[in-house]
């Protein structure tokens, strides 16, 4: 019999990231695409000082994240699996508009389904490092140095402007189903209140013991002891 309680699972440096990040990401879109000519709000020379500004918040806030990620463990949120992999995307597919139960069940240390670990890794190993680069490479076509004009070497912009813009696009489609799926959690509120305050109500199953109520780090999930049931058996006690 399933049961929930109320468990620590995002730390405060992960939710200042996640907000950081989320805003940086909707100011670089806002004057990225003024930039490009889509609208007027700041003006085009301001919208061009604002971007350039907003994209180095975000690579030194990208640059933290990765060492905060690999001294952390935390990386290993992100390692690909097909376990459930075909049950989760029936479930987005489907199941989720039935009421239907979740095939995954997220934990302290599983955090992400199958699903969410290939779109986040590939944001992070591919989107966000082609973003960066191109933007880079834009912003240092020509730059000044000891007098004069110097240049990157870019036979043209207009590959490396396609490819940012194409990326912007990535990212604007990923933020619209990431809002949409923040409203799937018990309530409509509930997975934007779990990266607000960092506890989450998750569903655990019968006979274990989720992260300590008042503990303000997670201590990782465990099984009751054993007792003097011979049947218990050392693997099955998750560490």
């Amino acid at each position: 019999m399933a049961k929930t309680e109320n468990v620590y699972i995002y730390k405060l440096y992960e939710r200042f990231w996640h907000w950081t990040q989320a805003f940086l990401i909707f100011f670089l879109a806002l004057t990225g695409f003024e930039v490009h000519g889509s609208f007027t709000f700041f003006g085009f020379e301001n919208a061009v000082d604002l971007h350039n500004k907003a994209a180095w918040a975000f690579i030194i806030l990208t640059v933290f994240t990765i060492f905060w990620h690999f001294t952390t463990g935390e990386w290993k949120q992100y390692m690909p699996t097909t376990e459930n992999l075909r049950l989760q995307a029936e479930y987005y597919v489907f199941g989720i508009f039935r009421n239907a139960p979740h095939p995954t069940r997220k934990t302290v240390l599983s955090k992400l389904n199958p699903l969410q670990r290939l779109v986040y890794l590939s944001l992070k190993i591919l989107v966000f490092p082609v973003m960066i680069a191109s933007g880079l490479a834009y912003m240092f076509y020509r730059y000044p140095s000891q007098g004069e004009i110097k240049e990157l070497g870019v036979s043209s912009l207009e590959a490396v402007a396609y490819a940012h813009t194409i990326g912007a696009y990535v990212l604007m489609a990923f933020v619209i189903v990431h809002l949409y799926l923040i409203t799937t959690g018990h309530t409509l509120t509930s997975n934007l209140k779990a990266m607000v305050t960092g506890w989450e109500e998750l569903e655990t199953e019968e006979g274990t013991i989720p992260e300590s109520k008042t503990a303000k780090e997670p201590v990782g999930e465990k099984l009751e002891k054993p007792g003097a049931d011979p049947k218990f058996k050392p693997d099955n006690y998750n560490i």
